[in-house]
């Protein structure tokens, strides 16, 4: 289990680095509408907050992925 976790986590984590690297390179978060939500958010905030949702997305991609690639092929459909 520890392993299939890292494989997921792991690649995710990088994707998602690179990801918010781009997206920050593009926009500016104090540029970005964060003060109308009723919380106010510094720029800082907005990086972390943007990393693990980017982290989030990726993880649940690559465990998609992951479990598509190793379910069994079944002759009957489910119902």
């Amino acid at each position: 289990m520890r392993r299939l976790a890292m494989v997921i986590l792991w690649p995710s984590f990088l994707v998602a680095a690179l990801a918010e690297g781009l997206f920050f390179s593009l926009f500016d978060p104090a540029d970005l509408p964060l003060d109308s939500m009723a919380m106010h958010m510094s720029p800082l905030g907005a990086y972390t907050l943007g990393f693990f949702l980017f982290w989030l997305f990726c993880a649940l991609a690559a465990m998609l992925s992951h479990y598509l690639a190793y379910v069994p092929a079944e002759r009957q459909p489910p119902f």
